[in-house]
């Protein structure tokens, strides 16, 4: 859209440089900063607001597509009393519950159990507190 090659980048910064000076150069900087943000700002809230309108426009429209399209097939399917689907009542009025078939729980086989893994230590044989100490 805006084409700016770097030479003309250089210059404008090189005029910049003379026309506003060494020392006020950074706030300048900094301003021009905050004004591009705040037109960035502006130009993406625009842009939000105009896709919302073309969303909503697009939705209000596909909504009247279904309601033709509902409409034409109710036309050619009429509902006839043959057709309508009875849900089972209670005496009370209430739906009976939903029955479904309990599981079985069977004990699962246990494996023997594994030797164990470690060395066997020998234990030093005990003296016989009855003999003394030679």
């Amino acid at each position: 859209m805006f084409d700016i090659a770097p030479s003309e980048l250089l210059l404008v910064a090189f005029v910049a440089l003379i026309v506003i000076g060494p020392k006020d150069l950074p706030k300048a900087l900094r301003v021009v900063g905050y004004w591009v943000g705040k037109a960035r700002g502006v130009a993406r809230q625009f842009r939000q607001g105009f896709d919302s309108m073309v969303r909503e426009a697009e939705l209000e429209e596909m909504e009247k597509r279904w309601a033709a399209e509902n409409e034409r097939i109710m036309r050619e399917h009429p509902a006839s009393d043959g057709d309508a689907v009875v849900e089972p009542v209670t005496d009370d009025g209430t739906p009976p519950p939903v029955m479904v078939e309990q599981p079985q729980v069977v004990e699962a086989e246990r494996p023997a159990p594994a030797a164990d893994p470690r060395p066997v230590e020998s234990k030093p044989a005990q003296a016989n507190p009855d003999v003394a100490p030679s």
